[in-house]
C-alpha cells in the first residue's frame, strides 16, 4: 500500500518539479503568439480560465462548505443512517474535485494541491497515530498521505470505525476530521484566489506551446490524468502491475464505494476540458486549426468510447473486480488507446514535449 502511495506521490511531484523548472528556464524566451493558422489561442485560454478552471474551483469551494455542514451534523449524532447521508454529500464533493484534478499547474502546482488533496491510498496507520496523539502538522509534506479526500474516505467510512466517533477517543477523531475539511477549504481557497488575483492574466497572456507554457501545461496534464486513470484509478488496483494480484483497497474512494464514479467523472471532466466544454474554444478546435481534423475527431470519439466503457463497470469497484472483469478489461483498453492518442499524437501535433514522469510506462 505504501509503495503504491509513494509511487503516485513521486510521479505527481516529479511532474510539478519538472514544470517549475521549465517555467523558470523558458519564461524569458516566451513571447506571445496569439494566433496560429487563424486560430485565436488567447480566446481558447480565456475560455479555459473563465469558463472551466475558475468556475470548477469555485464550485468545489462552495461544495466543501456544504460538506463541512454535513460532517458536523454527522459527528453531532454519529449514527449509521447519518453516516449514509454524509456519504452522499461526500460523493458529490469528491466528484467536484475531479473537475479540478487536471489543473495541477500555476497556483495548484505551487501549493502541491493535488498531492495534498488526493494522494491515495491513504496512510491509515499514520492517521490513527495522529488521532491517538492528537498532534500533527498537515502543512508538512510528510503528511501528504494522511489528509485530503482519501483520508476522509478512510476516517469517515471505513468499516468498524463508526463506533469510534462515540468512543473514548471520539473528541480527537472528530477534531481530526474537522481539521482535514478545514485544510481542504484552505488549499482550495488559496488556489482559487491565486487564479483570480494574478495567475489568470499570465495564463491567457502566454500563447506559446513550449515547456512552461499554458498549452504545454494543459496537454501534459491531459496525458498525466490519463496515466492516472490507466494506473492508480483503474489498472493498478485490478492487478495490471502486480501479475494479476488485485488490491481493491488501493482504489480512489474505496471505503465509500465510489471508485468507478470518480474515475468516470474524471474522464468526463477531461473531455470537457479538451473540447472547451463545447461552448468555447478548446484543444480539439486548436487541432483542427493545425490541419489535424481527423486526430481531433479520433480523440473526441475515443473519449466517448472510454466513458461508455467505464459506465459499464458498476460500483463498488472491489466487487466489480470479481464479477465484472470483462467490462473492466474493456474499459482499460479504451483508456489505454485514449492515453496514447493524447500523450503521443496530440503532443506531437501541437509541438508539446511531455515533461512529467509516469510510473509504469505505456
Amino acid at each position: 500500500m505504501n509503495k503504491l502511495r509513494i509511487g503516485i506521490f513521486l510521479g505527481i511531484t516529479a511532474f510539478a518539479i519538472g514544470f517549475a523548472a521549465c517555467s523558470k528556464s523558458d519564461s524569458s524566451a516566451n513571447k506571445p503568439d496569439p494566433t496560429e493558422n487563424g486560430f485565436d489561442k488567447t480566446a481558447m485560454l480565456t475560455n479555459y480560465a473563465d469558463n472551466l478552471i475558475i468556475p470548477a474551483y469555485t464550485n468545489l469551494q462552495t461544495q466543501l462548505g456544504v460538506f463541512e455542514t454535513a460532517v458536523n451534523s454527522f459527528m453531532a449524532t454519529p449514527t449509521f443512517a447519518n453516516q449514509q447521508a454524509l456519504k452522499t454529500v461526500f460523493k458529490d464533493t469528491y466528484l467536484k474535485f475531479e473537475h479540478v484534478s487536471v489543473n495541477q499547474f500555476g497556483p495548484a502546482e505551487a501549493a502541491l494541491y493535488t498531492n495534498f488533496t488526493n494522494t491515495f491510498p491513504t496512510d491509515s496507520a499514520a492517521i490513527e497515530g495522529n488521532i491517538t496523539r492528537g498532534t500533527y502538522n498537515l502543512t508538512a509534506n510528510s503528511t501528504i498521505g494522511q489528509q485530503g479526500f482519501p483520508a476522509l474516505d478512510y476516517v469517515l467510512f471505513s468499516p468498524f470505525h463508526l463506533n469510534d466517533f462515540s468512543g473514548p477517543n471520539a473528541a480527537n477523531r472528530k477534531k481530526y476530521v474537522q481539521d482535514l475539511v478545514a485544510r481542504l477549504k484552505t488549499l482550495t481557497g488559496n488556489v482559487l484566489t491565486g487564479w483570480q488575483n494574478t495567475y489568470r492574466a499570465s495564463f491567457i497572456g502566454n500563447t506559446r506551446s513550449d515547456s512552461g507554457s499554458p498549452i504545454a501545461f494543459l496537454i501534459n496534464q491531459f496525458a498525466f490524468e490519463m496515466d492516472q486513470l490507466k494506473g492508480p484509478r483503474i489498472g493498478w488496483p485490478f492487478g495490471k502491475q502486480s501479475a494479476g494480484t488485485m488490491f481493491p483497497n488501493n482504489s480512489e474512494g474505496f471505503n465509500a464505494g465510489i471508485s468507478v464514479a470518480l474515475a468516470t467523472e474524471n474522464l468526463v471532466s477531461l473531455k470537457a476540458m479538451f473540447n472547451g466544454n463545447g461552448s468555447g474554444k478548446g484543444m480539439s478546435d486548436y487541432l483542427i486549426a493545425l490541419k489535424k481534423d481527423k486526430l481531433s475527431s479520433d480523440v473526441m470519439t475515443q473519449f466517448d468510447k472510454a466513458i461508455n466503457a467505464l459506465k459499464a463497470v458498476p460500483d463498488p469497484y472491489a466487487t466489480a473486480m470479481s464479477v465484472n472483469k470483462t467490462q473492466i478489461e474493456a474499459a482499460y483498453r479504451e483508456i489505454q488507446i485514449l492515453l496514447t492518442l493524447i500523450k503521443t499524437d496530440v503532443a506531437s501535433a501541437t509541438g508539446v514535449r511531455i515533461t512529467y514522469q509516469d510510473t509504469d510506462g505505456d
